[in-house]
C-alpha cells in the first residue's frame, strides 16, 4: 500500500502574517491563495516536495462549529496548543538561527532529547506550534 501526505491543515487568524512567516521565514512555495467572504485560505508547501502541503485556513470556517467551539478554538491557539506541525532538517541550530532572527516566538531552543532527537520549537503567528526535528 502507497500512502502518503498530501494536505495537512493548520489554522490562521491572519493571512499576512502566516504568509510572513511561512513563505519569507520557512520558505514554503504559495500554492493557493483563496478568499470567501472575510475569510481566506493559503496552501504553502515546502520548495521540491510539490506532493505535501499545509492549509492554513480560517478556524471558523465550519459551518457546523458553534459559536462556543470557535472560542475554545481561538483560546487554545492562543496558548499554542490547538494545533502543531513537526517538520525536519538537517541542521537545527542553523533553522532555529535563522527563525528566531526573524521574529518568531520561540517555545524551546535546539536541545538534545532523551528520547533520542535534537529539535527545536516556534510558535507561528497564530500560535500553533511548529516543532523542527533533525533529519540525518
Amino acid at each position: 500500500m502507497d500512502i502518503r501526505i498530501h494536505h495537512s491543515f493548520l489554522p490562521h487568524d491572519d493571512g499576512e502574517a502566516a504568509l510572513r512567516f511561512y513563505r519569507d521565514v520557512l520558505g514554503f512555495e504559495v500554492r493557493n491563495d483563496v478568499a470567501y467572504d472575510d475569510m481566506r485560505w493559503l496552501t504553502v508547501g515546502p520548495p521540491g516536495q510539490p506532493e505535501t502541503s499545509v492549509v492554513l485556513y480560517p478556524p471558523g470556517a465550519d459551518p457546523g462549529v458553534t459559536d462556543a467551539e470557535r472560542d475554545v478554538i481561538r483560546q487554545m491557539m492562543a496558548k499554542g496548543t490547538f494545533a502543531t506541525l513537526v517538520l525536519a532538517t538537517p541542521d537545527v541550530d542553523e533553522a532555529f538561527t535563522r527563525i528566531s532572527a526573524a521574529g518568531a516566538e520561540v517555545v524551546q531552543e535546539p536541545t538534545d532529547q532523551p528520547y533520542g532527537v535534537r529539535d527545536c520549537a516556534f510558535r507561528d503567528p497564530a500560535g500553533n506550534h511548529i516543532r523542527i526535528n533533525r533529519r540525518d
